[in-house]
């Protein structure tokens, strides 16, 4: 913690840092870390995104639209937070068909970084004009892996079975075609089997990847599931959790590769106890 900021402290004691929360598990897990950590937790919800459960494991949350930009940093801002975070993700369909629901009607902020400052619509360029807005109005976007550590990936073979020798080649073979796909931006998770892509990240997620993969590989198709080379650790690292392990095994997929030190493993001991059951390999390089 000592690379952290912390002059943002008060009375009460401990840092406060703002949570940017999306949906999923993650944010929850962030802010029982955090707390047990010593930071105090501000968190802003997103309206249809966020699990209600968060509040139970914050100081104070507040419920935004997820184009409410501009209220969202007047609520850090009157909270005094310098710092914060981004923990879980959002669901890109109801992105698209934000104007059929009030809570994606922007605000004058959002509409301004949208249409002014943003050259295009990839999540990388959206979420860095978001940091670069915070960091206007005096918040600085951390990575949430900076105050959580311990959710990272460990280099290793996690789980008790290790990859055989048809699965590694697998590995070796994909590896270096995940990277470049997910350097394009196309998609961090590809599906092989006997050296052979069977399915490609994009619009559709990780899951559905691992379905679609699996549905065309058959039995024992290895999933990999990596960052860019440039990944900006402040949003959108790799994450994997028990819902992945579910999802692997209804497809009948022996392995899962990840990235160590660059992977978010969400409730990491019933994640690996999971895919230790049911005879799928984790595997962090």
């Amino acid at each position: 913690m000592s690379d952290v900021n912390t002059d943002n402290q008060d009375k009460n004691g401990g840092e406060k840092i703002g949570l940017i929360a999306g949906n999923g598990r993650f944010p929850i897990l962030f802010a029982q870390g955090a707390a047990s950590n010593n930071l105090r937790v501000i968190a802003v919800g997103i309206k249809g995104e966020t699990e209600n459960e968060l509040e139970n494991y914050v100081e104070k949350l507040y419920w935004v639209g997820i184009a409410q930009m501009g209220k969202l940093i007047k609520i850090l801002n009157k909270e005094g937070v310098s710092n914060a975070v981004m923990a879980g993700g959002v669901t890109k369909t109801k992105v698209f068909s934000k104007f059929m629901n009030v809570n994606f009607i922007p605000d004058l902020k959002t509409i301004n970084l949208l249409y002014k400052v943003v050259k295009d619509r990839q999540d990388h360029s959206i979420l860095g004009a978001i940091a670069n807005e915070l960091s206007k109005d005096g918040i600085e976007l951390r990575p949430a892996a900076q105050y959580v550590p311990e959710l990272l990936a460990e280099r290793g073979t996690l789980t008790t079975r290790s990859p055989n020798e048809r699965e590694l080649a697998d590995i070796e073979f994909g590896w270096d075609i995940a990277k470049k796909i997910a350097n394009m931006d196309i998609g961090q998770c590809i599906v092989i089997k006997e050296k052979v892509v069977m399915a490609v990240e994009a619009f559709e997620g990780t899951n559905e990847t691992i379905k679609r993969g699996s549905e065309l590989g058959g039995k024992g198709a290895v999933v990999i599931k990596l960052s860019k080379h440039d990944q900006d650790e402040r949003f959108d690292l790799p994450t994997i959790g028990p819902h992945t392990i579910r999802i692997l095994s209804e497809a009948k997929a022996s392995v899962l590769a990840i990235e160590a030190s660059k992977t978010i493993i969400l409730d990491k001991d019933e994640t690996i106890k999971a895919a230790t059951d049911k005879k799928i390999a984790i595997v962090a390089l």
